[in-house]
């Protein structure tokens, strides 16, 4: 009897380890990894530095990335647009785009046009945090969206002592 028990529970055991495992499998992640993301999705177009289309579901969504403000590049009253909006588009363009990214959100989800908020990672790197640090675009803040505020704001004061893009051009 006690033997029948002990393989009744081994065969349930091995039960639950094979429907976790499988789960593990279904969500693409190693057993003990931690994904810093909410939703994956793919990159189809990079409208500015700042902003990007993807392709989440199927479904077309504008995202704009959360903490951070890149010179313009694509604005509609084209003096408000500056030389060094283009080489922060295309910063992000070389890294985004057709890529696949991790979405994170925080508090508010879109922003008043409908766009999505996040926070982007592309190969688990958060990509709002590289702009500043690459001196590609600055700290915006827009509560309640503010999760990463001091993260962001120690990474520019760092890209600004060292000179890192844009910090680096001297004023005319």
């Amino acid at each position: 009897m006690k033997t029948k028990k002990l393989a009744i529970r081994a065969a349930l055991l091995a039960v639950l380890i094979t429907i976790g495992a499988a789960a593990l499998h279904e969500m693409n992640m190693a057993p003990g990894a931690h994904s810093p993301y909410d939703i994956p999705a793919t990159v189809t177009r990079v409208v500015d530095g700042d902003t990007i289309e993807v392709s989440l579901d199927g479904t077309k969504e504008k995202v704009r990335l959360i903490g951070v403000d890149t010179p313009e590049s694509v604005h509609p009253d084209a003096g408000r647009n500056v030389p060094y909006g283009k080489i922060a588009a295309e910063f992000t363009r070389s890294h985004l785009e057709g890529q696949t990214i991790g979405l994170e959100f925080d508090v508010q989800e879109r922003d008043k046009y409908g766009r999505l908020l996040a926070y982007v990672y592309v190969n688990d790197v958060m990509f709002n945090d590289l702009l500043l640090a690459e001196g590609h675009a600055r700290v915006a803040t827009y509560p309640p969206n503010v999760k990463y505020v001091e993260r962001f704001t120690a990474t520019q004061t760092q890209a600004r002592e060292n000179r890192e893009g844009m910090w680096g051009i001297e004023p005319e």
